[in-house]
């Protein structure tokens, strides 16, 4: 698993742990709801802005999701 893969997932997990849909974060965050999808996938390269964006969205700071993405790279 690549970074951005991980990232991606981390990013999905904490959306599901919230009960958000794909199409709601995106509305919240002002992004296009396929970016957040290739986010979650691990196909997009996300700015730093845009993961502000979504760590507020998602009710977390930035530092919250690269943790959890740097768990998934170490298993």
């Amino acid at each position: 698993m690549d970074i951005k893969a991980a990232f991606g997932k981390a990013v999905k997990l904490r959306r599901v742990e919230i009960d958000l849909s794909q199409e709601d974060m995106a509305n919240s965050a002002g992004m296009a709801r396929s970016f957040i999808s290739k986010v979650e996938r691990g196909d997009a390269n996300p700015s730093v802005t845009s993961v502000k964006k979504i760590a507020d969205t998602l009710g977390v700071l930035p530092s919250d999701l690269w943790l959890k993405a740097e768990d998934y790279l170490s298993k």
